[in-house]
């Protein structure tokens, strides 16, 4: 009876384990919607000085496809503002954006270390002005931050595939919390890509906290930014059987690009680009 029981857990443990598949191409379609509260009125998406102010730029719906083919990754955003491709290579470590703004053309590449460095700079920023703040709680503890999956008990489809509901909680001690809802299917995986939509298209800048203890694909995830804006990321469908050619992740000639470090001065020296997270 015992040894009936053990042959049994250990077929239905491969059987479940072989349902889970695991995707190197496909064309993922995610729609973003970021809602602003209803008394906040648009700025201008113009900087002043020459530059591009961000701040509100991704305010309301924004489509975008996504193509995945090994190690190569292609995001295509289009919005009412214009239309951005974000081209990842993860065999060199390198994202090169492309921006096509009223008529512009333009583009920066950056490497995984310099967005490491990026990010090791804008934390030195922000910590700068705590300490400058009075009014601001510095914390002194110098924990890294730890994220938590929380499975909450509910299920539904989207785009055809079960889905369970979960929180990623991710503390910043001592304490400050980061909640992300998140939907994910156990039923594949994509080679490389953890999420879609939202901030995953911006390489290693838009990572969400904790998505590597999700064993499957994320397909719609909720989160509060700054300014009292709310994100709401879905997946409308994912196209597995159509076959993507290599030139799919050819970089245009028609753009000028440049190294990400000798862009400053269209993201108005950094301060127009808004897509921090935060509640």
């Amino acid at each position: 009876m015992k040894k009936y029981i053990l042959i049994s857990f250990l077929f239905f443990s491969l059987t479940t384990y072989a349902q889970q598949k695991i995707i190197t191409q496909a064309i993922v379609n995610t729609t973003t919607n970021i809602i602003a509260p209803e008394e906040d009125e648009l700025q201008n998406p113009g900087g002043g000085n020459g530059g591009m102010n961000f701040r509100n730029i991704m305010d309301g719906e924004t489509k975008s496809v996504t193509y995945l083919k090994n190690n190569l990754i292609k995001t295509v955003l289009k919005s009412d503002i214009g239309r951005s491709t974000i081209l990842r290579n993860n065999s060199t470590g390198m994202t090169t954006t492309l921006l096509e703004i009223m008529g512009n053309k333009t583009g920066f590449f950056v490497s995984d270390s310099e967005q490491t460095e990026l990010r090791k700079k804008a934390d030195s920023m922000m910590q700068s002005r705590q300490k400058k703040d009075t009014s601001a709680i510095v914390s002194t503890d110098q924990r890294s931050p730890t994220t938590e999956l929380v499975d909450l008990g509910e299920t539904k489809k989207i785009a055809g595939y079960n889905c369970k509901k979960a929180l990623l909680v991710t503390t910043k001690f001592p304490v400050i919390k980061d909640t992300v809802t998140v939907w994910y299917t156990s039923e594949i995986k994509l080679q490389n890509i953890s999420s879609t939509g939202g901030l995953s298209g911006f390489g290693n800048m838009g990572a969400i906290a904790g998505l590597e203890k999700i064993d499957g694909f994320v397909m719609r995830y909720e989160m509060n930014m700054r300014r009292n804006r709310k994100m709401e990321v879905e997946v409308t469908k994912i196209d597995t059987a159509k076959e993507i050619a290599d030139k799919e992740f050819d970089i245009p000639k028609d753009f000028e690009i440049k190294p990400m470090k000798d862009m400053q001065g269209m993201f108005g020296g950094g301060r127009g680009f808004q897509m921090q997270r935060g509640n």
